[in-house]
């Protein structure tokens, strides 16, 4: 390989430089000083070599290294001999592939002029492209300045020229015509852009004109609005049909607050007062109409719940008495359909005096129509306020204040005027109710303007049913049972006015409960009980007593069952006062025909209890058996006496049936009781037990008046 190298090549290959061998030491210290690099290069270059095939392969062989190298430089110096021969013999092709490829390089060379000529002009066109977009943009800016120019132009000239079918039409147009409220509009829209623009020449030069077609327009609409609020004073006006009227037109009273607040303010005046005073006239003279329908009896001082009815005073009484008083009291403790009036009549129609003057209404039906019709008028009224005079708030409480005013107070001193002398409970306690009521259906509706008005009326109405809820208890609490008329076993009057009370109180309470309505009721039937008990002491016999109790009860419990239910604390009372005096009656029925029996059976089964032996109980003999023999002979006789007494004393046949069933079971009772003791020493050994009659065959006679109420 290195014989084919000349010289030079030679020299380059080995890159020795200015190499001396006579400064060896100073060439071994510069190669130490160049920290390893070259050595590491080498070393490279050695690993390379080793991991060739052909390397490894002499390797494996034992090839000598020498031997091989000097045959690879032969193969090579053959190969390029052959090479020259080659490339001489391909020496013409190779000229004339020079001489094309100078023949490119020269048309090459002119596209690049070319080129380069294009690229001037493109540069060129360029330049002029940004011109024209500069040009381009500065016009789009000028037209959009005119544009816009022109738009204000023309909305300023819309809004300042007056033309002249404008004032044609607000001239000589009527303020009902839709024309009209079009060129209402349209004068305001001009108004307010010629006060926003006053420092204009153009809105100085048709101010003039504006204002004379303000003060037109003013005119006609004042003298409208007046006219239609007169029209509330003409007689059977429909006051709802002529605030939809206004409400059609409420713009124009809109126009007046901003253009004329004087003559806006003259109209809101006029309007209350000409309302405030057709309001008042109207409800007073419903109220004074209505009134004339109310009953002709209506319960006075005298008619309290202690008080006898007139059918019940003699004569020669009724004449030296100067108070008048409903004829039947038991109608003023009575609810009947009275409650009809809350469940579904309470959004009836109102009563109209003309169509109803032959027919008559307690006073809580007239109540309910002037309050239902007052609410009908209230609220389209308020909602008129709100739409018309563009009020909210406290300013649309005052305005409605201002034209209800004095139809409430009329209205408030008429309830306050009539329960002065009112002693109905049952239609104070429903005109509570219904204002209740109408107040909760106000809060539904989400009007308020009421409340204050509601909560006077039931400062007035709740403290009147106490007062004569009080007056009926008084007259309880001193009823002297002396001093009656007639006193007998039956129940007393006053025992089915209070229950008849009770029920008609306790069933109106239950829809809006009052624990001081409930306190008062539970002590006028302490006061109730209490003159029964005193009017029982008047009889002398102790059955009279217990009958009349047992009657009483008995009444008071079936009246008061009938609205309430069996759990209710006041019925429970009753009850169980109703069960001791039955019980006491049937040990005071029994004795006079059972006495003996009764009084052997308690005497000895206390001494069978404690354990007394026989020797220690008196057996008499002759007792036993006269008791024995009297009960034999006489039990049917007694059973049927028992039943004819019970049958004349009680008025109720149920309750007759549960105390003569409660005689004969108790009887029964003591008929075994009495069997099982002579069962028993000393009294198994008497004759007599062997005529006893079987219990079953007394059972067996019982069973024949079971069914006899």
């Amino acid at each position: 390989m290195a014989d084919l190298m000349n010289p030079s090549e030679l020299d380059a290959a080995l890159d020795l430089g200015n190499l001396d061998l006579t400064s060896r030491d100073e060439m071994i210290n510069e190669l130490t000083n160049r920290d390893g690099l070259i050595l590491d290069i080498v070393n490279g270059h050695i690993r390379e070599n080793l991991e060739d095939e052909l390397v490894q392969e002499a390797l494996k062989t034992g090839v000598d290294l020498r031997h091989y190298s000097q045959e690879i430089e032969k193969e090579l110096a053959a190969v390029e001999a052959a090479s020259i021969t080659d490339y001489i013999g391909e020496s013409k092709k190779i000229a004339q592939l020079h001489k094309e490829m100078k023949q490119c390089d020269s048309i090459l060379e002119q596209m690049e002029q070319m080129l380069g000529t294009f690229q001037q002009d493109l540069g060129s066109i360029s330049t002029e492209i940004q011109t024209l977009q500069e040009k381009s943009l500065e016009m789009s800016v000028k037209l959009g300045n005119r544009k816009e120019l022109k738009t204000k132009l023309s909305s300023f000239l819309d809004n300042i020229v007056v033309s002249p079918k404008l004032v044609e039409t607000l001239v000589n147009t009527s303020v009902v015509e839709q024309p009209f409220m079009d060129a209402l509009h349209e004068l305001d829209k001009k108004l307010q852009f010629a006060e926003a623009e006053q420092h204009t020449l153009a809105s100085n030069d048709v101010s003039d004109v504006l204002d004379k077609l303000k003060t037109k327009a003013v005119i006609k609409i004042r003298l409208y609005i007046l006219e239609k609020v007169q029209e509330y004073k003409k007689p059977m006006s429909n006051y709802q049909v002529l605030q939809e009227t206004l409400l059609k037109y409420k713009y124009y009273y809109e126009f007046l607050v901003t253009h004329s607040p004087s003559t806006a303010a003259e109209i809101k005046l006029e309007y209350v007062d000409t309302v405030s005073k057709v309001y008042f006239s109207y409800f007073k003279t419903y109220q004074s109409r209505l009134i004339r329908l109310e009953f002709e009896e209506v319960p006075t001082k005298a008619d309290v719940m202690g008080a006898e009815d007139e059918s019940r005073r003699s004569i020669q009484l009724s004449m030296f008495s100067s108070s008048k008083s409903i004829r039947s009291r038991s109608t003023v403790f009575t609810l009947g359909n009275r409650d009809d009036l809350m469940n579904n009549q309470l959004e009836w129609p109102v009563i109209i005096p003309v169509h109803s003057a032959d027919k008559r209404f307690p006073y809580e039906a007239i109540f309910r129509s002037v309050q239902f019709s007052l609410i009908d008028n209230v609220c389209a009224e308020y909602g008129f306020l709100v739409h018309f005079f563009r009020v909210r708030g406290e300013k649309a409480q005052i305005l409605f204040t201002n034209v209800m005013e004095r139809t409430l107070s009329l209205l408030i001193k008429s309830v306050e005027s009539y329960m002065e002398k009112c002693y109905d409970c049952i239609g104070i306690m429903l005109c509570a109710h219904i204002t209740m009521h109408y107040h909760e259906l106000m809060k539904k509706r989400g009007f308020g303007a009421l409340v204050g008005f509601h909560n006077q009326l039931l400062q007035i109405l709740w403290p009147r049913f106490t007062f004569v809820l009080s007056q009926n208890i008084h007259s309880i609490r001193e009823t002297d049972p002396g001093r009656l008329t007639e006193l007998d076993t039956r129940p007393h009057f006053i025992t089915r006015r209070f229950g008849e009370f009770y029920s008609a109180i306790h069933t109106l309470n239950d829809k809006f409960p009052n624990d001081q309505t409930v306190r008062s009721m539970s002590l006028l039937q302490v006061e109730v009980e209490n003159v029964i008990l005193r009017m029982a002491a008047e009889f002398r016999e102790r059955q009279d007593q217990l009958v009349f109790l047992i009657n009483n009860y008995d009444l008071m419990l079936s009246v008061m069952q009938c609205r309430t239910t069996d759990t209710s604390k006041e019925v429970m009372s009753i009850q169980e006062l109703l069960n001791k005096r039955i019980n006491e009656y049937v040990d005071e029925v029994l004795l006079p025909h059972f006495g003996g029996m009764i009084s052997f059976v308690k005497d000895n089964e206390k001494m069978l209890e404690s354990g007394a032996g026989g020797s220690q109980i008196k057996v008499n003999e002759s007792y036993i058996n006269q008791i024995v023999r009297g009960f034999n002979q006489d039990h049917k006789k007694s059973i049927d006496s028992i039943n004819s007494d019970v049958m004349r004393r009680f008025t109720n046949f149920n309750n007759g049936t549960v105390i003569l069933q409660s005689a004969l079971t108790k009887m029964i009772q003591y008929y075994s009781r009495f069997h099982k003791i002579l069962s028993q020493p000393p009294f198994k050994t008497l004759p007599c037990r062997m005529d006893m009659i079987n219990v079953h065959h007394v059972m067996v006679e019982v069973k024949k008046y079971k069914n006899q109420f």
